[in-house]
């Protein structure tokens, strides 16, 4: 049996999770694809936004942004850590400083995730809320986004209003951000 056919328990957590709550989704399985490149590969033309998902944290170590924006993009982050600083600072938040990669142990400690399956999901995980989530505005538009399941081996696809019934269950600070570069 392939690796891809047995939910790990970090899967079965997501799916049990939303289960419970009665947020419905739709998932599957496949080949490990813990970059962009790789998962490509192996999803489903289901007319979902494909996500990208990043892990961060502030100059300090003691703020965490997970930031999903499309799969396509790429993140100026240092146009991006500017505009944090002004919308943060308006919002009477701390400001972030220097944004930099959060490290696997970071990752494992506040979302319970390794490298390559990062996904707002991980925020089962957060019971402190700790993390903030910075969701791109484009995001906001799409019918269905998709997401890993906390492993790299599936994704689950999940509707606009299922995703926002999802977010406030879990209780993480939520803001929507402009990831590209225009207008920063």
């Amino acid at each position: 049996m392939e690796h891809y056919d047995i939910i790990s328990d970090r899967q079965q957590a997501v799916l049990t999770y939303l289960t419970n709550l009665n947020i419905p989704f739709t998932t599957y399985n496949h080949p490990e694809g813990k970059t962009i490149e790789e998962a490509k590969r192996w999803w489903h033309d289901d007319g979902s936004v494909h996500c990208k998902n990043i892990f961060m944290r502030n100059h300090k170590g003691d703020q965490h942004y997970l930031i999903c924006f499309p799969c396509d993009d790429d993140l100026a982050i240092h146009d991006l850590e500017h505009w944090l600083k002004d919308v943060l600072v308006s919002r009477g938040m701390k400001a972030p400083g220097k944004l930099s990669f959060a490290s696997a142990e970071r990752m494992m400690r506040y979302l319970g995730l390794e490298p390559g399956s990062v996904s707002p999901f991980g925020l089962i995980n957060d019971t402190e809320h700790h993390v903030i989530l910075f969701l791109d505005e484009r995001l906001k538009d799409a019918q269905s986004l998709s997401f890993h399941p906390n492993d790299c081996h599936g994704t689950v696809v999940i509707s606009q209003q299922a995703f926002r019934r999802f977010l406030s269950c879990v209780g993480n600070r939520v803001e929507y951000i402009q990831t590209s570069c225009r207008g920063l």
